[in-house]
């Protein structure tokens, strides 16, 4: 049976879905998203994404379509036509359609599509393993707290680091890691102490950074929220990566450097596996 998705205000299978060639999204990149993840048909940490949701949008000037809970109903509706237990809620919110004009009309009515995605979100070779991580400079826009949907720099960097043979990026900037290209990336020293840049315009609000966060705090771990470089994530103890989509995804290699003996830490591997009883408890 094919998928059903969502289309300003309309459940159709996914063949018959359309939205303009006009739709600035399309035109400009001028719209924004949000990923919700799903355990057992359920939604978690969406009031996170929610309130991420609603300051994007905020910061491009865009109206929300339709009221937060009108939204949320949309989404389980989704994930109850589709049938969906495990994997995300994609959704898209763009300036809506006009002739092709960089100055828009104050009073355009946005454009709302949403989709699911069947994703094993919590055992994962990935999830398992650990990943490699390629390294590459941070040549995007000076507001990433904006969960855009201009994401060529990223694409980029994800394709370039499956050149390299790893399954994912981090950037760089001006000597110090921004954050990964689809996560927020984190170290722990050698110490213990568990570092992740602080948030600003340079990196985007990691809802699934929030919640590990908090699990950390409650684990009595010592957290420090400053820059690092990548020769400090050289010479970690342990690193991970957080996202809607992976959760907390242990890191044992960084630009062809083996992160101390290869393998999943202790440290990280704690926070995964509560991360993980948390979101069920939750969904």
């Amino acid at each position: 049976m094919s998928r059903i998705v969502y289309v300003n205000g309309a459940y159709v299978p996914e063949e018959e879905a359309k939205i303009s060639v006009f739709d600035r999204g399309f035109v400009f990149g001028d719209g924004i998203y949000e990923v919700s993840a799903v355990i057992d048909g359920k939604l978690v940490d969406n009031d996170a994404h929610m309130a991420r949701l609603g300051r994007s949008l905020k910061m491009i000037d865009v109206p929300a379509p339709m009221s937060d809970e009108d939204i949320i109903a949309m989404q389980n509706e989704l994930i109850k036509r589709n049938n969906l237990t495990e994997g995300v809620v994609y959704m898209q919110i763009t300036r809506g359609a006009a002739d092709r004009d960089f100055v828009y009309s104050k009073d355009m009515t946005p454009s709302l599509v949403a989709y699911t995605q069947v994703k094993n979100l919590t055992a994962s070779a990935a999830q398992k393993n650990g990943i490699a991580i390629h390294v590459v400079e941070d040549i995007r826009w000076q507001r990433r707290d904006i969960k855009t949907v201009m994401l060529l720099a990223q694409v980029l960097a994800k394709q370039e680091a499956t050149a390299h043979g790893c399954q994912d990026a981090w950037m760089q900037e001006d000597g110090y890691i921004t954050e990964g290209a689809s996560s927020s990336a984190f170290i722990i020293t050698e110490d213990g102490t568990l570092i992740v840049r602080p948030n600003s315009n340079a990196i985007l609000p990691g809802c699934t950074r929030i919640a590990m966060l908090k699990i950390a705090e409650e684990q009595n771990l010592k957290v420090e929220d400053r820059r690092f470089t990548l020769e400090e994530a050289f010479k970690a103890k342990e690193a991970f990566q957080t996202s809607a989509s992976g959760f907390v995804t242990p890191v044992v290699k960084i630009a062809g450097t083996v992160i101390a003996d290869g393998k999943p830490g202790p440290i990280t591997r704690s926070l995964q596996e509560k991360y993980i009883e948390v979101a069920k408890a939750s969904a």
